[in-house]
């Protein structure tokens, strides 16, 4: 790795960051502080990202429910993260903060819903 420009997303401040790696160690430039370091590291190292989606909700008031992880998870697991998610079908009532897959793929991460879905009365 010769040189990597970033811009850091952990704040409003933006901070453009150069990443370097001198003799096997990476050199952070540019960050206005600790956190800025921390996430241009991992972005070189290990990137991780939170992910969000839909699921289908069987009976519900409203077609889908919204979900994402409670935690991020390393940005090469995304596809197959998705790949699991598009085969569940939830059923309603659905409340916010419900788990709906425990810790997938082994990360650590929840697959929490971001959204309350009713259950559909039926006439």
């Amino acid at each position: 790795m010769e040189k990597k420009n970033l811009i850091c997303i952990n704040c409003p401040m933006g901070c453009r960051i150069e990443v370097t790696e001198e003799g096997g160690k990476l050199k952070v430039t540019g960050n206005s502080c600790k956190r800025g370091e921390l996430y241009a590291i991992s972005e070189i190292t290990n990137p991780v990202r939170i992910v969000t989606t839909s699921l289908f909700v069987n009976d519900g008031v409203h077609p889908t429910v919204s979900v994402k992880t409670s935690r991020e998870i390393p940005k090469k697991m995304i596809f197959k993260c998705m790949e699991k998610l598009s085969a569940i079908t939830v059923d309603a009532p659905v409340k916010i903060g419900d788990v709906i897959v425990k810790d997938i793929l082994n990360t650590g991460a929840d697959i929490v819903a971001t959204r309350n879905v009713d259950l559909r009365f039926a006439i």
